[in-house]
């Protein structure tokens, strides 16, 4: 809760890279409706794949590892489980099916920490329960030696952390503290700080993390796995995480490495996602219908490099084409000359 603490009690500057990988993310958000409105069979079978790819990579980040050959039937079928291995994947499973479903319903609450934990460990004795000890994050090395990279807020001290945390999202969100994503990041470091439970805690703030995307409208982690990108980039996560947690208890803290972490995580997520759509064979027409939204959704003036940007994948010749068919049905009128030329919708 200290980084959000930061937000409200402060004004915290903005750094130039996060204000880049914001904007980035706006423009992804309103591409997002166009994309996802294109090839339903695609979109399935990204959704699926999101889905193995996601129960998977955030146990495996954790040490959580089954048998590759049973990740499908594990996923998407109703075998009797293994181990425990098997059943945590399952549970991921399971909380992840919560959230796609349900997601705009499912409130940041302790409830909703505490029943997403419970679904990840399964039948664990303390599944859905806060640490009843104190517990610090332990970095062990090859050759047996150990190092406490953090320590966690004490047991006694967890519900209190808690019920603050979620208060202050619902705050920071209300009164605007912090743009949105920045404090969406800065939740999810917190939580990391605080670190509830015994075990499960990167599951759980992967879940969040999902959940609360959605909450703000970006719906990417639907179609590419946030955590299997966070797996990619394991090292870079731990080095962030552990960079920005270095003063948290005294509220001395840097945050903006790990934020830019997430930033960067959710920017590579709809940069993947709109290759991958993108690749799909356009049906004929499409990409003129496509045009037309783009225009009629521009609330006034906007130039060929906007419609670019609102169609990705369609040519800046089929921009120019559409266009003039409009200009001759009298819909749009050019009001200059030459490649940075405005237009505007007609009537």
């Amino acid at each position: 809760m200290n980084t959000l603490k930061q937000f409200g009690t402060r004004s915290v500057p903005v750094p130039a890279t996060a204000v880049w990988y914001l904007t980035d993310l706006a423009e992804s958000r309103g591409r997002q409706e166009l994309f996802t409105r294109q090839a339903p069979q695609r979109l399935k079978s990204l959704r699926e794949h999101a889905l193995v790819e996601s129960a998977v990579s955030s146990n495996r980040i954790e040490g959580v590892q089954i048998d590759a050959a049973r990740v499908a039937t594990v996923v998407f079928g109703r075998p009797l489980l293994r181990d425990r291995d098997e059943e945590e994947v399952r549970g991921y499973r399971d909380a992840l099916a919560l959230i796609h479903e349900q997601g705009a319903k499912l409130p940041v609450t302790e409830e909703t920490v505490q029943r997403l934990h419970r679904m990840t460990r399964g039948e664990i004795w303390d599944a859905g329960q806060y640490k009843e000890r104190d517990g610090d994050i332990i970095e062990k090395y090859p050759d047996g030696r150990e190092r406490i990279r953090f320590r966690t807020v004490p047991a006694a001290e967890t519900p209190a952390a808690m019920n603050e945390l979620v208060g202050l999202w619902d705050e920071c969100l209300r009164d605007r503290w912090a743009q949105p994503m920045v404090a969406l990041a800065a939740f999810n470091l917190d939580f990391l700080c605080v670190h509830p439970f015994r075990d499960g805690n990167g599951r759980v703030s992967r879940l969040l993390l999902l959940l609360q995307c959605y909450h703000l409208g970006f719906e990417v982690g639907r179609y590419i796995s946030l955590e299997r990108l966070i797996e990619e980039n394991k090292d870079r996560y731990y080095e962030t995480l552990e960079t920005s947690s270095q003063g948290w208890h005294e509220g001395k803290h840097d945050p903006w490495p790990y934020i830019h972490f997430v930033l960067y995580i959710l920017k590579t997520a709809y940069k993947e996602f709109e290759r991958r759509v993108g690749e799909v064979a356009v049906p004929r027409g499409a990409k003129t219908d496509r045009v037309h939204d783009a225009v009629n959704a521009f609330p006034g003036e906007f130039t060929i490099t906007d419609l670019e940007r609102a169609c990705p994948g369609i040519s800046r010749d089929m921009v120019r084409r559409v266009l003039r068919d409009m200009k001759k049905a009298d819909q749009v009128e050019c009001l200059g000359r030459g490649p940075g030329a405005r237009w505007r919708k007609k009537g």
